[in-house]
């Protein structure tokens, strides 16, 4: 009986403090109303659009009224004989730009911090950021412009040392995923250095000067101070990057892709676009189970690397290499 008074009690505490915090912060809580009124129109209330993955869609009957048809358009999906080509593409790409794009952003941050010039620090800075507005179509421009075997820098470079036209590699399948990764490596890798130089800021100058004291050189101060120091925001950002894996920008492969390289850059988001909304008709159904397949696919990957499933039993990345976490 003490216990369940007890706990009756702490439950009556627990909502007084509640409704007090709202009586007392009102105004702060009106603030909320504006970003959860967004999250439900625009992302809880589209997902009831999902249930067409299930239904032969048909735009005369409605999302409601339109046949159930189950796990068909999965099925068709899996069985397609794009499937496994899609995937595979897919895959490839996005753990090549996650590789190659993760760790540059880090080193890059880690370089700035260690300037002691602050006019070349700031200069750098503004140098590395300017590519990140660059827009896609921009960009794509830029690449077909520096990679044309003719007339671009790639190709001009070429004759002058070899006296014979480049290789075309814009034309070359193999080519594609490293102008695809590279290109984006160069636009993002000063944005995303931002959020590490702003953890570096934190690091006490005091580690600093008694390691300085104690004879560490300037890398072993990076590595034994700076790094450590980021850590847990380097594991928070592998960790959401790993969720979009399977989340290809659409726009940029999509302009880079031509009837040479197709066999290697048509990913799952291309795919469902040219199917599903640029096909006779629209193939709507088939195209949402394909974007929630990838979606289920995402959120195992990023489940698998937060959650913990105990000491005992090993930890998985979120919690073997530091006390970091989602929510």
């Amino acid at each position: 009986m003490k216990t369940t008074k007890v706990v009756l009690q702490t439950r009556t505490i627990k909502r007084t403090s509640v409704i007090g915090n709202l009586k007392k912060h009102w105004q702060l809580f009106l603030f909320l109303i504006l970003p959860l009124l967004y999250i439900i129109i625009f992302a809880y209330g589209p997902m009831m659009g999902l249930q067409i993955a299930f239904k032969d869609f048909d735009a005369a009957k409605g999302v409601w009224g339109s046949p159930w048809v189950g796990l068909k358009h999965f099925k068709n999906f899996i069985s397609s004989y794009q499937f496994a080509r899609v995937l595979k593409n897919t895959l490839v790409t996005s753990v090549y730009s996650l590789v190659a794009r993760f760790p540059v952003p880090i080193l890059l941050a880690l370089s700035i911090n260690i300037m002691r010039n602050k006019r070349f620090k700031k200069a750098t800075q503004m140098i590395v950021y300017v590519p990140h507005f660059i827009s896609v179509v921009v960009l794509v421009g830029m690449v077909n412009q520096f990679f044309n075997p003719f007339v671009g820098l790639y190709g001009n470079i070429y004759k002058m040392m070899f006296g014979t036209n480049a290789p075309d590699l814009l034309s070359s399948p193999t080519s594609f995923l490293h102008m695809y990764v590279w290109s984006g490596v160069w636009q993002n890798m000063g944005w995303d250095s931002i959020i590490y130089l702003a953890a570096l800021s934190s690091v006490s100058p005091d580690l600093h000067e008694a390691a300085q004291m104690d004879g560490a050189s300037r890398l072993r101060r990076v590595i034994s101070i700076d790094l450590p120091a980021i850590m847990p925001t380097i594991i928070l950002l592998l960790i959401i990057n790993a969720g979009q894996v399977m989340n290809l920008g659409f726009e940029k492969i999509y302009l880079m892709q031509n009837d040479v390289n197709l066999r290697l850059s048509e990913v799952i988001s291309t795919y469902v676009y040219k199917v599903g909304i640029s096909a006779s008709g629209g193939n709507y159904s088939y195209a949402t189970a394909i974007g929630m397949f990838n979606s289920i696919i995402n959120f195992i990957l990023v489940s698998m690397l937060y959650l913990d499933y105990g000491k005992k039993d090993g930890e998985w990345v979120a919690n073997k290499y530091g006390d970091t976490s989602l929510w």
